[in-house]
């Protein structure tokens, strides 16, 4: 069972029938829409993990 699972992986890594040129310009495209469409939600995110990892490494190397 495994080595039929390995040789299919091995044949689609392999494999010349791939993604195009086209292909990738529209996923950047998306991948860029979708994050300049959500910019303040990711923000807020990005800000928030940040905080609470500069609170977290201030207790951790507090030398009071």
């Amino acid at each position: 069972m495994w080595t039929k699972v390995k040789d299919f992986g091995g044949k689609l890594w392999r494999s010349e029938d791939g993604m195009g040129t086209l292909e990738v310009i529209l996923i950047i495209a998306v991948l860029i829409l979708v994050a300049l469409l959500f910019k303040k939600q990711i923000l807020a995110l990005v800000e928030n993990l940040m905080g609470k990892a500069d609170t977290k490494a201030n207790t951790i190397f507090d030398t009071k």
